[in-house]
């Protein structure tokens, strides 16, 4: 992420990646695909049957039932989000802050994407009433606003919307007509299920929403792409669904082989995928929480992070600071950051926020060390915070939040 040079670039080549897990690939999953690296074919537009039923699997087991016929399978979840924008049309309507990606590909279209608020205490899901009050001012200026894209459990922010929350936004949206696209990307990356309540909006309004999922969030390398998107019952669902597949078909938009072949392995959850799926949670749910201490000891602001591989961090506390060392905004800030901690801090306007708002998002995969194989010590430790190379790295991490700190404090005016 080098900073963006306003005339001679768009955001999208600057667009920061998901957050990796950072670990070798589970062999397992490895051999799957090497066993099926001499097909040359790809699976046809949506996926193949096999593909597709364990796609089904996967939904049915997460209270989310569809038959194969309301399933589509393709290279990415970018891809099935331009499929559906082009297919549905009108504007479309995204949470502040929210996925780097989510506004580009609409904008990619010749479609204007609108952020909406998201309450104080979440992100991933717009506030109701500003959400209303979004929709109809649009549409008293001329807009045409027919797609919410939300998470429940998020990128940015790394939080998980209560279920009442989400119940009011979606009343709302319904009210107002839209069609909603649930990422659920990161639900499988829940740091504490037992004490975490995460409700699908399909769940809620099986008839109004799409669920898409990229396989990159807990189950696939994100340079093997793959995401299912799960369909609305009923006939709008089913004409949608056609509408997509006409849309993957002028884009060519098929999994290649090998790529199915191990998609649909780890869409079957053996055990082996299970358990790799647990200790990779476990282990940046730890670095995740140690880290988010080390930012929050130092006075800046952040939610605790309760999915993901990431967490979101305001530092408009140490503003002092930052204008001591002519950090002004959230690319100066990306870029100070990401120099002292050799790591990629995304500043917040990658995600929708505004450029003066100093925010950052900090990934934990760099935190595990520099190496997949050094990474991978952490899922055998009992202890990863006390492996070298994470001791280190966080030990590093708390070194320079405490020097704005330090440095806030003494740039204060007096009172």
């Amino acid at each position: 992420m080098r900073r963006t040079d306003p005339e001679g670039h768009g955001p999208v080549r600057f667009g920061p990646p998901v957050p990796e897990d950072g670990l070798p690939v589970l062999p397992e999953l490895s051999a799957v695909l090497a066993a099926a690296a001499s097909r040359a074919d790809a699976e046809p537009v949506g996926g193949g049957s096999a593909l597709l039923d364990a796609a089904c699997g996967h939904g049915d087991r997460r209270g989310l039932p569809a038959a194969p016929d309301r399933v589509a399978v393709a290279p990415g979840a970018p891809v099935l989000l331009v499929a559906l924008t082009a297919a549905l049309g009108g504007d479309v309507l995204v949470p502040r802050p929210c996925a780097a990606w989510w506004a580009p590909y609409a904008r990619l279209l010749g479609r204007r994407a609108f952020h909406v608020p998201t309450p104080a205490d979440g992100g991933g899901v717009p506030d109701p009433y500003a959400l209303l009050e979004t929709v109809r001012r649009l549409r008293s200026e001329g807009g045409d606003p027919r797609l919410l894209v939300l998470s429940v459990a998020d990128d940015p922010t790394a939080t998980v919307t209560p279920p009442e929350l989400l119940h009011e936004t979606l009343e709302a949206a319904v009210g107002e007509g839209l069609h909603l696209v649930s990422d659920e990307t990161w639900r499988d990356t829940v740091h504490d299920p037992h004490d975490t309540v995460l409700l699908s909006p399909a769940e809620m309004l099986p008839d109004r929403v799409t669920v898409v999922t990229d396989l990159a969030g807990a189950l696939l390398p994100p340079g093997w792409p793959a995401a299912t998107a799960r369909f609305p019952a009923g006939a709008d669902g089913d004409a949608l669904h056609a509408r997509v597949l006409d849309v993957l078909t002028a884009l060519d938009a098929r999994v290649a082989a090998p790529v199915a072949a191990a998609a649909a392995y780890a869409l079957s959850e053996p055990a082996a995928v299970t358990a790799r799926v647990a200790g990779t949670v476990r282990l940046h749910a730890r670095v995740a929480a140690a880290a988010h201490h080390a930012v929050v000891a130092a006075g800046a602001l952040a939610r605790p992070p309760s999915c993901g591989r990431h967490l979101y961090a305001d530092l408009t506390p140490l503003a002092p600071a930052l204008a001591a060392r002519g950090i002004g905004d959230a690319q100066e800030l990306e870029d100070f950051l990401t120099a002292r901690l050799g790591m990629p801090a995304a500043g917040g306007h990658r995600f929708g926020d505004g450029l003066a708002a100093p925010r950052v998002r900090l990934c934990t995969a760099p935190l595990l060390g520099g190496t997949p194989a050094l990474r991978a010590e952490g899922l055998r430790s009992p202890d990863p915070l006390e492996l070298p190379q994470v001791r280190t790295a966080l030990t590093r991490l708390t070194s320079v939040f405490d020097e704005l700190r330090d440095d806030a404090q003494r740039w204060e005016s007096p009172r």
